[in-house]
């Protein structure tokens, strides 16, 4: 065999092997990506059931307390910002400030035992107990598919392919506000 078709296989090879990389590294990139935008979308959709169901809750506690005018308000603005978030950063942001109105709400349902003995109320705060622990499931997730996008994004060969396609970006995590970081993480004082 000649020698220009020893080379010429060789860097044929050579061409096949290249694109398979890129075109693996790519693929994996795509997956991953999806997976991000997945676990986002599964995000929304529980914010979405959960908004859904907070007028259900401020209609059932304003039959029982209805000076509580405020409260109310707090908890219908709180509500818009978080149907309003575009970005991970202002759904949690907009989260802190929902989580802050429904305390308030469920505080004041205690100061009322014929509420908190209300079967559509108790269901109500069943469903939200239940959409609550389903939204940090979906916030785990969305973390864990952007955690490997990143590393994926940021790691040798990938890293030098991704700067020629220039197409995927770093997700941002769903984290505490900084504000509440320093709160979680000082110890509880225990008293008896």
């Amino acid at each position: 065999m000649e020698t220009w078709i020893v080379v010429l296989i060789v860097v044929i090879v050579a061409i096949v092997l290249i694109g398979g990389i890129i075109a693996g590294v790519y693929n994996s990139l795509v997956k991953l990506d999806e997976r991000v935008n997945e676990a986002w979308s599964d995000i929304t959709v529980q914010l979405k059931y959960r908004a859904d169901l907070i007028p259900n809750v401020v209609e059932t506690v304003k039959g029982y307390a209805k000076h509580e005018k405020d409260t109310f308000a707090m908890v219908t603005e709180a509500r818009s910002a978080v149907m309003g978030a575009k970005t991970v950063k202002q759904a949690a942001e907009a989260e802190k400030e929902m989580t802050g109105a429904l305390g308030r709400l469920f505080a004041i349902a205690e100061a009322y035992p014929e509420l908190k003995a209300n079967a559509n109320f108790q269901t109500l705060q069943v469903q939200l107990q239940d959409v609550e622990d389903k939204i940090q499931a979906a916030r785990r997730f969305y973390n864990a598919g952007a955690k490997d996008l990143n590393t994926k994004i940021k790691t040798f060969p990938t890293n030098m392919i991704n700067s020629i396609i220039g197409h995927f970006k770093q997700r941002e995590y769903f984290e505490v506000p900084d504000a509440e970081k320093a709160q979680i993480e000082k110890a509880p004082d225990v008293k008896f």
